[in-house]
């Protein structure tokens, strides 16, 4: 089969430029600035705060930076393509935990222990790991969607899932997997796929990857039979150093799946980290710890948004709600009031003036020119201070500081199957949907999102959620 000649111009002056050099390059110096500005400041900072030692003695260690570097390549970190932010928030906290401690003992059996100071090591640890990801997370703001960023992919397969793959991989460059050509044996499907060009049949894969350089394929044909698709991986998979398969399991777990060998026989295991004891007693430490310190914290706090909500508007300062909690019990929800007296009434009144608004309304529970909210309680919505209160729910154990967004029982008809997946975890304050777009996203991608997070829950992404809502409450990201 030959290429589609009325591609063909597209096809000449097709560059496959992405190469995986540059990113390598550009992660590696991001860690080593990362690395190196860690240390910086941590020994300065002690040196003005102590001076009893000479800088001079810290760097002397600088070349031990290249371990760590060595360290984040052994763990795949390099070059930092087709990795999931969980994943590279955990390999990245390990490594430098673990190398940290490597070097401390070194020095300890080497009894130069007494010269170092912990003060220096242990900031510079905390500093490593924060700097690290803050570096990468720059990095691929600036240089993912350039055309040479990270690897070029072929995709076998035009269908529904390789179209679902293309799409999803161009509205997300920073996992660096950039699709320059698809190949399938239909030849009405020929043509282009959402900007990339459908050259022809699969047997074209070896020459055009040996043409065109590229050593990445995802083999997007879940519906072949079995023995085709065999058949295909035998032939046309070796010409690719790397072949993602997309397996017939959508929305499965996919942050805790390994394979394993037995005697031959492809398996692939699913930890159920909802039903292991240690995963779930350290969520439920976290919570604790995070609520007691955090809630002494911003007490003042507290106390100034009640005096500003009895300011603006008559009304209570604390407004209850019933949700779902886990099992599908119910229990009163505390936020700060965000509302008029009367809201109901404003909004039917609101909703009967501007018509073309219902519909959205009754699809998504949001407006973004919401008439019952108070001028704080925009502010408090805007920012997520109004849900401060509900760090009462997470002392009496009706909420966690991370899991699916809490609903009430007219929503659970819109969460169809997915209710069950639903009450296996505990609502949290904050979640996926908050971090991955708030309301400009739609009530289907939230339940996904919630289905998402239960399937694949674990500490380290209740961590990364975390993270991410510290960036989202600052910049607002998605919220009215």
């Amino acid at each position: 089969m030959q290429l589609n000649r009325t591609l063909q111009p597209a096809i000449s002056a097709l560059s496959v430029s992405t190469r995986s050099w540059p990113t390598f390059v550009l992660m590696i110096g991001a860690d080593l600035i990362a690395l190196g500005l860690a240390g910086f400041i941590s020994v300065y900072t002690l040196y003005s705060l102590e001076g009893q030692f000479h800088p001079s003695l810290y760097w002397q260690l600088a070349p031990l930076l290249s371990l760590l570097i060595l360290a984040y390549a052994t763990v795949g970190l390099y070059p930092g393509v087709a990795i999931s932010p969980v994943d590279e928030l955990r390999w990245t906290t390990l490594t430098t935990t673990l190398m940290y401690l490597a070097l401390a003992t070194v020095l300890f059996l080497r009894r130069e222990g007494e010269v170092y100071s912990r003060g220096v090591f242990l900031m510079a640890w905390a500093l490593s790991i924060v700097l690290v990801l803050i570096g990468r997370a720059v990095v691929r703001s600036l240089f993912a969607s350039k055309r040479w960023w990270g690897y070029p992919v072929m995709v076998l397969g035009a269908g529904q899932t390789g179209d679902m793959v293309i799409r999803n991989l161009k509205r997300r460059p920073r996992i660096g997997l950039k699709p320059v050509m698809v190949l399938d044996d239909d030849p009405a499907k020929h043509g282009w796929l959402h900007g990339v060009p459908v050259l022809g049949g699969v047997e074209l894969a070896p020459e055009l990857a040996q043409r065109r350089g590229i050593p990445y394929a995802i083999v997007a044909m879940p519906g072949v039979p079995r023995n085709r698709l065999l058949s295909l991986l035998e032939r046309y998979g070796n010409s690719f150093a790397h072949l993602l398969i997309i397996p017939d399991l959508f929305e499965f777990a996919s942050l805790w799946v390994s394979a394993k060998d037995m005697g031959g026989i492809l398996g692939l295991e699913v930890r159920q980290q909802l039903l292991l004891p240690g995963p779930r007693l350290t969520k439920f430490l976290i919570d604790l710890a995070a609520t007691l310190i955090g809630g002494l914290i911003v007490l003042p706090l507290i106390g100034l948004i009640a005096i500003l909500i009895c300011l603006d508007s008559p009304g209570p300062i604390l407004y209850s709600h019933t949700r779902i909690g886990q099992g599908g019990h119910h229990f009163k929800a505390w936020k700060f009031r965000t509302m008029v007296k009367g809201a109901e009434n404003r909004l039917q009144v609101y909703l009967d003036t501007h018509p073309e608004l219902r519909e959205g309304w009754e699809r998504d529970r949001k407006l973004r020119h919401d008439p019952r909210v108070t001028r704080v309680g925009r502010f408090l919505r805007r920012t997520s201070l109004d849900e401060l209160p509900q760090l009462w729910n997470i002392l009496r154990g009706e909420m966690s500081l991370v899991g699916p967004r809490p609903i009430v029982d007219e929503e659970v008809e819109l969460y169809g199957d997915k209710f069950e997946l639903y009450k296996k975890v505990i609502p949290g304050l904050t979640g996926l949907w908050q971090v991955s777009g708030r309301n400009n996203i739609t009530y289907a991608e939230r339940v996904s999102l919630d289905a998402y997070y239960v399937r694949n829950w674990s500490v380290w992404l209740d961590l990364y959620i975390l993270l991410r809502t510290i960036l989202v409450v600052i910049t607002g990201e998605g919220a009215y």
